[in-house]
């Protein structure tokens, strides 16, 4: 931990350590480019970015576990591990503020991921439980790979699948995204001789003619992307926008996104559904049904879970399980997490390592320790 605490902090510090959790100190300056990888663009705009004498990007810290993952690969420590972190992160938020503590545990390496999943929510339960005594806890529990199955299962293409998987746990977006694939239009701007040739398909002849237009334009070729790039960027989109999804598979996949239920009775809703719709989601499922029982083992903990089929977290690295957990009665969640096999890979380790976290907003916490 990065100083000593009192009162609501001082509480979680003291749960982390008996959680055995292995204390990690983390740099506030961190470069920028692995948050906007992986935590996407969207991100720019809420972080507190500078740059280096070197040029590099910079900012400060705007959450834990990228920069718990880096820390782990640079030091090339063992697995299993469990870090338990307590600190400031920096921020612009519409609750207002810039700088807030954030606590948290990383959970790397445990190759049950099933019981390495029941554990983290296990523990972020504990934690509130522990300090908000008298709150009702809710629990919302989404799985990102049963919506990829559902996704792959319905035969849409992998560029729609990705478009689909990054809406995932956004409404807006996620609705907008359902209509196209309901009215396909033709991308904006793709008309003329390139909407002609990127619905030919045409790679070369329509990287031809950009390498033209940006010759004819003054702008040298080896600025930003390429016109290699760009075309078969062009030709994707238009693929993209040609996919209708049928008024079956749509239904299907409306079917999947309104099921919400309690935890216990997910796996049977599930089965169920994919029997009535046909979609096989072989693995996907048996591996939902091995953690809602490992879930289980954890006393009292499964009566205040709802799996929500639409429910996901925006953010990039997501692969698994996603949860949230907030107390009865609050506008906001007060602890997020999930599961994130990908991305150590994604951050330069030379082996696969399973990850599963969760992160805790202190400034919430607080509010409702001190209005009990």
């Amino acid at each position: 931990m990065e100083t000593r605490f009192s009162g609501t902090a001082g509480e979680i510090a003291r749960f982390l350590e008996r959680r055995a959790t292995e204390p990690v100190n983390i740099p506030v300056l961190q470069p920028a480019d692995p948050f906007l990888d992986m935590a996407g663009e969207d991100l720019r705009s809420r972080i507190f970015l500078t740059e280096s004498e070197t040029g590099d990007s910079l900012c400060l810290r705007p959450e834990f576990t990228i920069p718990v993952c880096r820390d782990h690969i640079a030091k090339n420590a063992q697995t299993p591990r469990r870090y338990g972190y307590l600190g400031e992160v920096f921020r612009q938020r519409r609750e207002g503020g810039t700088g807030f503590l954030q606590a948290g545990i990383e959970d790397l390496g445990d190759p049950d991921l099933a019981a390495g999943d029941a554990r983290s929510i296990a523990d972020a339960h504990a934690l509130l439980r522990h300090v908000l005594p008298h709150g009702q806890l809710q629990v919302v529990l989404g799985d990102q790979a049963v919506f990829d199955a559902v996704l792959e299962a319905l035969g849409l293409p992998r560029g729609w699948q990705q478009k689909l998987a990054r809406a995932f746990g956004t409404s807006d977006q996620l609705e907008t995204a359902l209509a196209e694939l309901a009215r396909p239009q033709n991308p904006a701007g793709q008309t003329g001789a390139v909407g002609k040739l990127a619905t030919s398909g045409d790679q070369t002849s329509l990287e031809r003619h950009i390498a033209g237009a940006m010759e004819q334009a003054g702008l040298p070729l080896t600025a930003g992307r390429s016109a290699s790039e760009i075309a078969a960027r062009m030709i994707e989109k238009q693929r993209l926008s040609e996919t209708r999804l049928s008024a079956d598979a749509l239904e299907a996949l409306r079917a999947f996104l309104a099921i919400r239920v309690p935890l216990k009775q997910a796996s049977k809703t599930l089965m169920a559904f994919a029997a009535d719709t046909g979609l096989d989601l072989g693995q996907r499922l048996d591996g939902f049904e091995t953690r809602v029982r490992e879930v289980g083992k954890h006393a009292g903990l499964v009566d205040d879970i709802v799996y929500d089929g639409a429910f996901g977290r925006a953010l990039d690295y997501y692969t698994g399980l996603v949860f949230e957990i907030a107390v009865e009665g609050s506008e906001r969640p007060l602890i997020g997490g999930g599961r994130y096999d990908r991305l150590l890979t994604m951050l330069g380790s030379d082996m696969d390592i399973p990850g599963v976290g969760f992160s805790v907003w202190l400034d919430r916490v607080d509010k409702l320790a001190g209005d009990a």
